[in-house]
């Protein structure tokens, strides 16, 4: 008998993190918020270009972590996806 058979659901956490230092110019996702995969989650400007930042699974938006025009450093945590 499999886990979810038994009634237990395994969740998994994806961190989206923040690939190069930059400014958030906006951001596309809600708390609670369905997501798929290849979405854009956000817009990274960075040396003067635009950098849409996409999800890499399908899930349920748990955290975001940015607000539009705030700069961030590479590896800071900009969501993190429930899937």
């Amino acid at each position: 008998m499999g886990l979810s058979e038994r009634g237990i659901n395994i969740v998994a956490l994806e961190s989206i993190e923040v690939p190069l230092a930059g400014k958030i110019i906006e951001v596309n996702i809600n708390v609670g918020g369905a997501i798929n995969e290849g979405d854009i989650i956000c817009i990274l400007e960075s040396m003067k270009m635009e950098n849409p930042i996409l999800s890499p699974v399908s899930g349920t938006i748990k955290e975001i972590n940015v607000t539009a025009g705030e700069s961030v450093k590479a590896g800071g945590i900009i969501a993190i996806i429930e899937y």
